[in-house]
């Protein structure tokens, strides 16, 4: 019977896998069909309260409402950047630095991308960072592809720790018999110990990801689809991914999980620009992609940013104001304990309690969203930029068209994952899906568990869009099990971090995240595809992760050998990978 209870709540991930991934279906009709399914489920199955499936709908309603108001202020951003001339400004500040799109991937996604994810979160990355790549001449799909790569290494401490101190704490936090084998340390204290293995892992894996994103966009996106093309560029690569994950690991051991990702991006972009504008540890030939003429149609996607490429009358730093401005107050507002208490204020919260007479709840900050600093930022250009209102008015116009034609795959898939997480028996004699598949999982492995437990945190981030939801679900269970399996405390801590490194990396393919991603660079319908490319970055991380934690565990140092075997295996099978060289093919209007 459990066996068929795990392969039914498999079923949702699956539909979703098959019909995106495989089939090439788009989102909103993917995440109808997987929704139709994970209810059905629930309540003739796992016989879920249909109260609580339509609660579960609800907030996962609300939380897409949420969502689309981000991509709506990141669309407006740039649009109000488009119409002012500013965006020609910013293509030649990054010009000026180098004209590599290896090199402005690294310090615009990895670095640039870092700081927001550490600043804010939540997807926040790809709706800042997506549209500024579209800006810098990336395709489209480039762009998605590189912003979702690069959530994975600051994941864990983004929001200013908030997967760290939400998402692991409240799982191992007001637990008897956590208290009971961790005592005498606090809750608190004990999460520091994950905290600095996170970090660790993180640190391991993610010195590789900017040389793997470099290979990832010359591989999908250069004439000769070469993944060595990519790895040409290995020097600068590895030495952002150095330069950022160095700082990170002792920032994360010395002062907790607030201000990793934050600071190490802010230490790296420091160090990594005047390096790359001196030519230092640069390429000897320049990566670009091919001519714009020969870009296949489904690199493109609906926005359009054709610039005149003629001087702008703007500085680079004027022109790049705006996203200081965003930087500041993501900052401003999360870090300042009055600041950020004002805007979570209850009076500012839109907030529905126990929903049709269950347990759940559901709540929107819009004050305190990223959306309404991005569209503060959008009304900073009008002063900037000289900006009309009649020019602003056309920018939120085409804004609100973008964001209605991302907003039904947002608001199936996110109610879709509310219900699956959701789904407990009436009775509480049947566990909610995601957690049958986790001890069934566990069960399967026995001994052998700590390689496996970052699938699970990923599972969870892939199901629940969130990394701080995967911790939420499963650090307790990691830590029962680690303790199950006769591992010591410090092993424990080593397994619930593995946890957090997985789910951490799961938001590169969780379907919101990719969905958000591609509506704020116009591409919707083609998420498949998306995921299909950003499968590869997350296998590498899932199972690095699992070999780095064994060799932590067993302090056997066969283990690290074999993690070098593993990455070095990973690049050489993607270089001997070939794909067809571009060709000429008709561009879409």
């Amino acid at each position: 019977m459990e066996m068929l209870y795990t392969l039914l709540a498999l079923a949702p991930i699956a539909v979703v896998f098959l019909l995106m991934v495989v089939l090439r279906y788009p989102a909103k009709l993917s995440m109808g069909v997987a929704y139709v399914v994970t209810a059905a489920l629930a309540f003739f199955v796992w016989h879920t309260e249909a109260a609580v499936i339509a609660a579960a709908t609800v907030n996962g309603v609300v939380t897409a409402l949420t969502v689309l108001f981000i991509v709506f202020g990141a669309i407006l951003l740039l649009n109000t950047l488009k119409v002012s001339g500013a965006l020609v400004a910013i293509r030649q500040g990054f010009m000026g630095i180098s004209p590599d799109r290896r090199v402005q991937v690294i310090i615009v996604a990895w670095l640039f991308g870092s700081l927001i994810e550490g600043s804010s979160g939540w997807g926040t990355p790809s709706a800042v960072v997506a549209p500024l790549l579209l800006a810098l001449g990336f395709p489209a799909m480039a762009a998605v592809m590189s912003v979702l790569v690069i959530q994975s290494t600051p994941v864990s401490y983004g929001a200013v720790g908030t997967p760290m101190l939400v998402g692991v704490l409240s799982g191992i936090d007001n637990k008897a018999d956590v208290a009971a084998i961790i005592a005498p340390m606090q809750p608190l204290e004990y999460l520091q110990h994950i905290v600095q293995n996170v970090a660790l892992i993180h640190g391991l894996i993610g010195v590789a990801i900017p040389l793997i994103l470099c290979g990832l966009l010359t591989r999908f996106f250069g004439a000769k689809r070469s993944f060595v093309e990519g790895l040409k560029a290995w020097k600068f690569a590895l030495f952002a991914g150095v330069v950022f994950t160095v700082p990170y690991y002792f920032i994360a051991a010395l002062f907790g999980p607030e201000f990793p990702s934050l600071l190490a991006a802010l230490i790296g972009l420091m160090i990594a620009v005047p390096v790359a504008k001196k030519g230092w540890l640069l390429p000897k030939e320049n990566f670009d992609f091919p001519p714009r003429e020969q870009w296949e149609s489904a690199w493109l996607g609906s926005l359009s940013l054709d610039q005149q490429q003629s001087g702008s009358s703007f500085s680079v730093w004027r022109a790049f104001s705006p996203y200081v401005i965003v930087v500041g107050l993501l900052v401003l507002t999360r870090t300042v304990p009055s600041i950020k208490a004002f805007l979570v204020s209850p009076e500012l919260t839109i907030r529905f309690s126990n929903l049709f007479g269950t347990s759940i709840s559901t709540s929107a900050q819009f004050l305190y969203s990223p959306g309404s600093v991005l569209l503060l930022a959008s009304l900073a250009c009008i002063v900037i930029f000289g900006v009309s209102v009649r020019q602003y008015a056309h920018g939120v116009k085409e804004s609100m068209m973008t964001m209605v034609s991302a907003a039904p795959a947002l608001l199936l898939a996110v109610p879709m994952v509310q219900v699956f997480i959701n789904s407990v028996s009436a009775d509480g004699s049947i566990s909610s899906m995601p957690l049958i598949l986790a001890h069934s999982a566990a069960a399967i492995a026995g001994d052998a568990w700590p390689y496996f437990s970052p699938w699970i945190g990923a599972l969870g981030a892939f199901a629940a869009g969130s990394n701080t939801i995967s911790n939420m679900m499963f650090a307790y269970f990691q830590f029962s099990t680690a303790q199950e399996i006769g591992l010591t405390l410090d092993q424990s801590a080593i397994v619930v971090a593995q946890q957090a490194v997985g789910g951490a990396a799961g938001n590169m393919v969780c379907v919101h995240n990719v969905v958000a991603a591609s509506a704020v660079v116009g591409m919707l319908n083609r998420e498949g595809e998306i995921i299909r490319k950003t499968l590869v970055p997350l296998f590498y991380y899932v199972v690095q992760a699992g070999l780095i934690g064994q060799w932590l565990i067993s302090a056997n140092w066969v283990w690290g050998v074999v993690a070098l075997l593993w990455l070095g295996a990973f690049l050489l099978s993607l270089s001997l990978h070939k794909g067809k060289a571009v060709v000429a093919l008709p561009a879409k209007a």
